[in-house]
């Protein structure tokens, strides 16, 4: 069974929502690193020398090839990553190898033999 990497940039707001997302669309489970920063096209505003950014998640996501773009492309309309700047990012890349996934590589085979 070969794996994607989505890392999904989102307003801390937006988490839970992108979480929900993300197993409807097929996704078994994901790791939150919160309190991210970050920067867009714009600098971030300060007051007084602190900066005024809202926090950000990152959220990773692991997921079966078969189902990636789809659940890329739900968590973004979800989390209107097109639609509002500065909303979040998300990104696809390919994972080589990955061990401890056994679990879920029993239970997405059924759902992927299925979408085949």
């Amino acid at each position: 069974m070969h794996f994607k990497l989505i890392i999904a940039f989102v307003e801390d707001k937006k988490t839970d929502d992108i979480m929900e997302a993300a197993r409807e669309a097929g996704a078994t489970g994901c790791t939150v690193i919160t309190n991210a920063r970050g920067e867009g096209i714009k600098e971030s505003k300060t007051f007084f020398g602190l900066t005024l950014a809202t926090q950000r998640d990152v959220v990773l996501l692991l997921v079966e090839e078969h189902l990636s773009r789809h659940i890329l492309e739900h968590i973004g309309e979800v989390g209107e990553f097109d639609a509002k700047p500065g909303t979040g990012i998300a990104v696809l890349i390919d994972v080589e190898d990955a061990v401890g996934v056994m679990h879920q590589a029993e239970e997405l085979g059924e759902i992927v033999e299925e979408k085949l």
